[in-house]
């Protein structure tokens, strides 16, 4: 057994377990095996419909592996109960309208994997899965501080959700090129992270971030821009707070920074950093661990993920991680015929045998909500992806600092925020308009 520290255990509320009742578990295909710590716990009695069969809905891969290996854990499930599924992969910007039209008409996938907000829109019209929530997380160490953010319908401890993973936004960098402008690491304030790219440009390596309506990109740069300099959507009450000093201050920064861009960002979807930084057009970006896994695993570009280097983005107040994340995050719909069928799906796959296999093959591509996890073997694999291991610890959520609502939900997926800093960074608006803007926006769904 591994000791667990506390900040491997970083959870809020209840659902971690001592180190005393965790026992060390071997899983793993083949020779490997990782030791993850579990509970003696047994799970939730859901007796599989007859006859049951499933249709699941998540988004494509970014990473090869992330398709592959859910799909042979799928079979695994389906050779080990009889429940056959079908698993669609559907496209980042086609999940939510997919997801939609099945709430809408009662009928299509009965499991979707969908985005952080997506289940809080459709709170009448999912399972609870408080049941199962509190096996896995009694059984892996706790659930992590934003999992439980996004599994939990607000203000109670009923589970509309099963968090899968979460892409984090760290910065990725070309290391050589970073020291040819003058410096060694990425700098962790504002003043000095423009300075960078400032330098970076003049030697001939642009900046680069999404500025375009890019579920995973787009939304982990902007976020970032308001969350670091101390803004937020809606205050705690829920009441629309983005026209602050701080949201305008954000806004003239992401002015400054953007004038160090390649051109065509504010175009950019979820695939146009990954191809310049691996062209050499731009030398610092944001992206999850997908771009340098693809980088490292092609003989074409090896060299420059050899050159790769990964960093905190500057912090927010306080000095906490202000980084966006792209968060999996797992519901049943109601109208299921075959919920108990549904639910045990969920469970096959978010147990160690299957879960530790499909993150390790990703590479921590889609970093664990739960706290055992972070014993996984592929935190040690590569040293360079040890800044991804704790992104479900962030204490930012979408629709900071209020709650997570249909209202938050519903202004991510408008892309209100993005919209915002393309308007404001490009100049084709002021700060000040921009922030007008965005507040009116917000409060179409902030009733």
């Amino acid at each position: 057994m591994k000791k667990m520290t506390r900040r491997d255990a970083l959870v809020l509320g209840a659902g971690a377990v001592g180190a005393g009742g965790l026992t060390a578990a071997g899983f793993g295909r083949g020779a490997r095996a990782a030791a993850i710590p579990t509970a003696n716990v047994s799970p939730p009695a859901a007796k599989i419909e007859n006859g049951a069969s499933l249709r699941v809905l998540r988004p494509t891969k970014f990473v090869d592996a992330d398709e592959t290996i859910f799909r042979a854990n799928t079979q695994k499930f389906t050779a080990e109960t009889g429940v056959q599924v079908r698993v669609d992969f559907a496209g980042w910007e086609d999940l939510r309208p997919q997801t939609a039209v099945a709430a809408q008409t009662g009928a299509g996938p009965d499991v979707v994997v969908a985005w952080a907000d997506d289940p809080h829109i459709y709170a009448d019209k999912v399972l609870d899965l408080s049941e199962l929530a509190g096996y896995l997380g009694q059984k892996y160490g706790g659930w992590l501080a934003l999992p439980q953010r996004f599994g939990k319908k607000w203000g109670t401890e009923q589970w509309i959700a099963l968090p899968m993973g979460g892409s984090g936004g760290p910065c990725v960098y070309r290391q050589s090129w970073i020291k040819e402008a003058g410096f060694d690491t990425v700098p962790s304030d504002h003043a000095g992270f423009l300075k960078l790219c400032q330098q970076l440009k003049a030697a001939g390596h642009p900046a680069g971030f999404a500025l375009g309506n890019a579920v995973g990109d787009g939304n982990a740069f902007c976020n970032w821009l308001l969350w670091s300099h101390g803004g937020m959507v809606v205050d705690e009450a829920g009441k629309v707070a983005i026209n602050s000093p701080e949201t305008i201050a954000s806004l003239r920064y992401a002015r400054e920074l953007y004038q160090t861009f390649i051109p065509g960002t504010l175009s950019w979807g979820d695939v146009n950093n990954n191809r310049a930084f691996a062209a050499g057009e731009i030398g610092l970006t944001q992206n999850g661990v997908s771009m340098y896994f693809s980088l490292k695993n092609d003989p074409r570009t090896a060299p420059v993920a050899q050159d790769t280097g990964m960093a905190r983005m500057p912090l927010g107040p306080g000095g906490k991680m202000a980084e966006n994340v792209l968060l999996l995050n797992g519901m049943i719909f109601k109208h299921t015929r075959y919920p108990n069928a549904a639910k045990e799906y969920i469970r096959f796959m978010m147990e160690a045998e299957q879960y530790d296999t499909w993150m390790t093959g990703c590479g921590g591509y889609w970093s664990h909500p739960l706290a055992a996890y972070a014993q996984s073997e592929v935190w040690k694999s590569d040293p360079k992806i040890a800044v991804y291991r704790d992104t479900n610890t962030v204490e930012f959520w979408s629709g900071y600092k209020g709650p997570i609502s249909a209202a938050s939900g519903s202004v991510a997926a408008d892309y209100v925020v993005v919209q915002m800093y393309a308007a404001a960074a490009s100049g084709q608006s002021t700060p000040e308009e921009a922030v007008r803007e965005a507040e009116r926006r917000a409060r179409r769904y902030y009733r």
